[in-house]
C-alpha cells in the first residue's frame, strides 16, 4: 500500500498520474467526495462524486478506510477495493489528504507513507493561483494550512521535493521499488531456503 499525501498544490496528483502510467498494474482508488466537480473531472474516474447525506451514510456503514473534512467537503476512501486488490497481491495507490493517511497508518502500518512537499511556499502559491480551478477564498484557506501541514512530514516514511515532476515520481518509483526487498516483506525467501536444505 503506497499512500501520497501533502499539502494542496504540492503536486501529488501530477506525480500519481505519472506513476499510473508508468505502472499500469497499480491499483489506484479512487476516491469519494462531496466537493462539486472541476473542469474536466469524471465521476468514477476522477472521484466518485457524492452528497453529504451519501458520504455519511458511507461512514456509518463502515465503507470508507479513512475520511475527513476538508474546506468544508468530505473525501473518503471505499474500504472494499483496497482490501481486494492488497490481498490478490497488487500494489495500491492512494492520494489522500494528510488526515486521511493518518488514519490509514493506524490500520496499515506495514503501507509506505510518502510525503510531497513543493521546493517552496512561494512556488506553492503560484502552482495553486495557476491551476485557476479554485476561488480566492479557498486559495488563502489552502495557503493558511499549508505551512501547519508541512510539520506532519515527521508522520511519513519519506519526503520527496516536487520541483520538477518528472525526478519526484522517478524518486517514488525507487522507493516502491526498495520497499518491495525490505526484510519484512521478503523474509519468506530466506525461509523457502532453509526448508529447501534440510
Amino acid at each position: 500500500l503506497l499512500v501520497v499525501s501533502g499539502p494542496s498544490g504540492a503536486g501529488k496528483g501530477t506525480i500519481c498520474q505519472m506513476l499510473r502510467d508508468q505502472l499500469p498494474d497499480l491499483g489506484y482508488s479512487i476516491s469519494v467526495t462531496t466537493r462539486a466537480p472541476r473542469t474536466g473531472e469524471v465521476d468514477g474516474e476522477s472521484y466518485f462524486f457524492k452528497t453529504i447525506p451519501d458520504v455519511k451514510q458511507m461512514i456509518e456503514k463502515g465503507e470508507l478506510l479513512e475520511y475527513a473534512e476538508v474546506y468544508g467537503n468530505y473525501y473518503g476512501t471505499p474500504r472494499k477495493y483496497v482490501e481486494e486488490q492488497l490481498e490478490s497481491g497488487r500494489d495500491v495507490l492512494l492520494e489522500i489528504d494528510i488526515q486521511g493517511a493518518l488514519q490509514i497508518k493506524k490500520r496499515f502500518p506495514e503501507g509506505v507513507f510518502v510525503f510531497i512537499v513543493p521546493p517552496s511556499l512561494d512556488e506553492l502559491s503560484a502552482r495553486i493561483y495557476k491551476r485557476g480551478t479554485d476561488s480566492e477564498d479557498v486559495i488563502k484557506r489552502r495557503m493558511a494550512s499549508a505551512a501547519s501541514e508541512l510539520t506532519y512530514a515527521a508522520e511519513y516514511d519519506y519526503i520527496i521535493v516536487n520541483d520538477i515532476a518528472e525526478k519526484a515520481a522517478q524518486k517514488v518509483l525507487t522507493i516502491m521499488e526498495a520497499e518491495r526487498y525490505r526484510v519484512s516483506r521478503t523474509y519468506f525467501i530466506v525461509d523457502k531456503i532453509c526448508k529447501a536444505k534440510k
